[in-house]
């Protein structure tokens, strides 16, 4: 899930469009009430469907709504009830058509019921309410041991924590940031890594929401790619404010973490969205170009679709994020079909590990989960039998 550019902001505002055209005439049209009520609150409702755009074209931008925390969570709340509305009305429709096609009377009068839809929208209401509370919430650490093929036995037992989709905005404000960096260096891990998607907005507009991440603690220090949403506002300044906090930044580019003679090559490639800015693709070969061949290669790579690719070229393991998991049980079936077939969790490919964290954050302007927890990654290596 890449926030406005997994579809084209023109596509989202038009698939929110229709999810409120048809809520509204499936929920409020058939209600006893005077024609001006029914339009308004269809209106109102459509409004919610396409908030997002409203809010984009008079504060901030698609990337990054610039309107109070609040404001965003019960906006968002609304168009996730809408979505998941328009799911249910599609369903109760289908089943409908069915069982008028198989001439089932009861189920017909069921699905005819004047309080059905109502309440369906106040349960979605309340679903919605509990996912972006959920999609709000500080992440738990899941903690993961990964067995690596040669792996030195100096880095048996080293401890590498991921974080991944972080999205500092005005949503997910510095105070959250600064719990998040509070979980992460409870763990006291051996080296941090952060597979993208770090920030929504402008380096002024982010300034105290991103600053908590210069205290993320590891003897090895901090390690960061690039995900899509740094190229929507000012990529190269937030490449300067990134390594201003300590982080190596790498694009397309390693470096090593060692143990006496013994080495582990991190190596990190930039994201695909940088076709649109005339900035550089990512290029694995060059990532590991001058690489020791000796020394086990962990790659970063904000998207998981590649993974064949990299496993080809002998790495090891392959951590990513992007998907957020899918964030809604069911809706993870779309999102791995974007995603090379990955979505969530631990993957064996042609012999490497990719795993694809579920993230720790979300983007503003869907932030719901239903199902599918926020996480920190921490991942213990050791060496394979």
């Amino acid at each position: 899930m890449a926030g406005p550019t997994f579809w084209n902001a023109a596509v989202l505002s038009t698939i929110g469009l229709l999810m409120g055209l048809y809520v509204a005439w499936r929920l409020f049209w058939p209600l006893r009430l005077p024609v001006w009520a029914k339009a308004l609150l269809s209106l109102l409702l459509v409004g919610l469907a396409v908030q997002l755009r409203i809010v984009a074209t008079f504060w901030g931008t698609m990337a990054s709504p610039e309107i109070p925390k609040m404001a965003i969570a019960v906006l968002a709340t609304g168009s996730t009830a809408v979505l998941l509305l328009a799911l249910a009305m599609l369903l109760f429709d289908a089943g409908l058509l069915a069982a008028r096609v198989l001439r089932l009377p009861r189920a017909v009068s069921a699905l005819r019921t004047p309080l059905l839809r109502p309440l369906a929208a106040g349960a979605a209401f309340l679903l919605s309410a509990y996912g972006v509370s959920q999609g709000m919430a500080v992440p738990k650490p899941r903690q993961v041991e990964v067995s690596i093929k040669d792996l030195p036995a100096a880095f048996d037992g080293y401890r590498m924590l991921q974080l991944t989709d972080i999205h500092a905005s005005r949503l997910l404000t510095g105070d959250w940031v600064r719990q998040v960096v509070a979980e992460s260096n409870a763990l006291k891990p051996d080296l941090i890594v952060i597979t993208g998607d770090l920030i929504d907005g402008t380096v002024d507009a982010r300034r105290d929401d991103f600053r908590p991440l210069g205290d993320l603690q590891a003897p090895d220090g901090v390690i960061a790619i690039t995900g899509n949403h740094e190229y929507y506002a000012q990529y190269s300044d937030w490449m300067r404010a990134f390594r201003a906090l300590r982080m190596q930044v790498l694009e397309n580019s390693h470096t090593q973490v060692r143990r006496g003679d013994a080495a582990l090559t991190i190596a990190g490639v930039t994201d695909p969205v940088a076709a649109r800015y005339g900035l550089p693709l990512p290029d694995l070969q060059a990532a590991l170009a001058g690489a020791d061949p000796a020394a086990p290669v962990i790659l970063l790579d904000h998207r998981p679709r590649n993974a064949a690719d990299a496993a080809a070229r002998g790495v090891k393991l392959q951590l990513s994020g992007h998907t957020h998991g899918g964030q809604i049980i069911g809706m993870d079936q779309l999102v791995k079909r974007a995603n090379g077939g990955f979505v969530s969790g631990r993957y064996e490919v042609d012999g490497m590990i990719l795993y694809v964290s579920n993230g720790a954050g979300l983007w503003a302007g869907f932030p719901a989960r239903i199902g599918v927890p926020s996480e920190i990654t921490l991942f213990t290596l050791r060496r394979a039998p």
